[in-house]
């Protein structure tokens, strides 16, 4: 029906309002249908109606209690807004109605390891092996949680096991499988064979996306930026400034970036043990409620200079309050007085856009040795496309980087914001030290609880992908791994340099 296509094509393509009131109209006249409550969910949710994105997947799930493929999708949505009693309580129903399901129980058993209840999820694929021995997904998840374990002789013979044992299996399994076995192979000590696994990872990877496409999109929107950047002055930003004071932002607000993989997490985690803090774990409200409401329709995708000197009080006060409103519905606490820390490495390269809105909060950028960096950015899993083609070999990783950190250099150069740097290596080497000179530049106190942080990352949901490593104490084990590496990052030091002199590495 035309009606319902409509609809779903605002869904579709992030034009949540009138999405919403399609989807109204319609569960009115077809009020029996859950998928039209689901998806009215999805676009409530959108439009940041939160209330009524509960109701409608409450009353989808009402109509269809059996129903998996709901049940999935809408614990999906709930995972996404961070609900995770919700989320979790879709994917255990579906699972008791349909326990014979091998996809669903497998991921209720991820949602599980992310929430570190091991033993939960390792019975889950136990279950499931028991139903389906098989089941490249099962397999591939045991050697997973064998390696999350601690037991990596075990994972690398599952995984080896697993990759000779089908000819025929899926592309997409055998690569996460053989990155798998890099990852395992590194904590085994065998350095060599594990670059060559995750270099077969990410060839197979590239069958699966349209990197070529992909890749020119990121080098278009990477050119127009760098253009952008060059035309910004000292004196753009002091008006940015004055004119943000004549509104003042709604919350005290700091920033914490740098690029992935640089101890952002772990200094998130101390700063957010702050009773006074109220911590933002890479929630995507920056850059659903702002970046994309300014970025202009294709074909003309790149932002402009322009476009954020024109934007006027009231259009910022609108974004502001979109992004307030999406981010708060990430914590049931009352945010009072308290300072608002949104944690994500991704805004780093869009810190422009984020100081044209809060020219007046505080930035912290998390420093690591570049080639730490490079390393372990290669070694991460990431699920999206984007990562796909900017992680996907030493060279497009060390590019990747120096175009996020061109950014901050760029911005520390034209100033007119309070910033602050943080070594990852003097964070492990004196804790408090370090977190004490941050917390100060936050205008805090120091608080006996930040030393011991992972006490208090234990008992809440993570969802960086270093979800794991931040329960645990302060390590220094992470420092100079790149040396395990040495002769292939070699040719790839050049490009590095000006960073490691700039940040103080040797």
């Amino acid at each position: 029906m035309a009606a319902w296509q409509n609809a779903l094509q605002n869904l579709n393509h992030g034009r949540h309002a009138p999405a919403q009131a399609g989807f109204n109209n319609l569960v009115q006249r077809f009020p029996g249908v859950p998928r039209l409550w689901a998806e009215l969910g999805t676009a409530a949710a959108g439009n940041l109606d939160f209330a009524s994105a509960d109701q409608a997947f409450r009353r989808a799930v009402e109509l269809a209690p059996a129903d998996p493929a709901l049940l999935v999708s809408v614990g999906t949505q709930y995972y996404h807004l961070r609900r995770m009693d919700q989320a979790f309580a879709c994917l255990n129903r579906a699972v008791a109605m349909h326990p014979s399901l091998a996809n669903v129980r497998l991921i209720l058993a991820s949602w599980l390891e992310r929430s570190r209840r091991l033993d939960e999820a390792w019975e889950c694929v136990e279950i499931c092996l028991t139903r389906h021995p098989k089941d490249g997904w099962a397999l591939y998840f045991k050697a997973f949680l064998l390696h999350r374990k601690g037991l990596n002789v075990e994972a690398e013979r599952a995984l080896r096991d697993l990759l000779q044992s089908n000819p025929l299996l899926p592309v997409d399994i055998q690569s996460h499988a053989s990155h798998l076995l890099g990852i395992v192979l590194d904590a085994l000590g065998q350095y060599a064979e594990a670059l060559i696994c995750l270099s077969k990872a990410k060839t197979l990877r590239h069958h699966i996306e349209d990197t070529v496409r992909l890749e020119q999109l990121y080098e278009n929107t990477d050119h127009a930026q760098r253009e952008l950047l060059a035309e910004l002055t000292p004196e753009t930003m002091g008006r940015w400034r004055e004119e943000a004071a004549a509104s003042p932002c709604p919350h005290p607000l700091a920033l914490l970036g740098g690029a992935m993989r640089s101890g952002t997490t772990l200094m998130e985690q101390i700063l957010g043990a702050h009773p006074d803090v109220l911590l933002f774990d890479e929630t995507p409200s920056f850059g659903k409620e702002v970046v994309t409401s300014l970025s202009p329709p294709p074909p003309a995708r790149e932002l402009t200079l322009k476009t954020l000197n024109d934007l006027t009080a009231t259009g910022r006060a609108r974004m502001i309050d979109r992004y307030f409103k999406s981010l708060l519905y990430n914590t049931e606490e009352d945010p009072g007085a308290k300072l608002l820390l949104d944690k994500n490495p991704s805004t780093t390269t869009l810190l422009h856009v984020w100081l044209r809105l809060f020219p007046q909060s505080k930035v912290v950028v998390a420093l690591r040795d570049p080639r730490d960096v490079i390393i372990s950015c290669y070694f991460q899993n990431f699920p999206s496309p984007w990562a796909t083609v900017n992680f996907s070999s030493l060279e497009r990783t060390v590019r990747f980087y120096a175009d996020c950190m061109d950014v901050w250099l760029r911005m520390r150069e034209l100033g007119g914001f309070e910033w602050i740097e943080t070594r990852y290596e003097d964070v492990v080497n004196n804790l408090e030290a370090e977190g004490r000179r941050l917390t100060d530049f936050l205008g805090l106190p120091w608080h006996e609880g930040q030393a011991t942080y992972y006490e208090a990352a234990r008992r809440k949901f993570v969802h960086s992908p270093t979800y794991n490593e931040v329960t645990q104490p302060v390590y220094t084990r992470a420092v100079r791994r790149w040396e395990h590496y040495a002769e292939a990052l070699a040719p790839l030091q050049p490009a590095l340099e000006k960073y490691c002199r700039t940040f103080g590495y040797s």
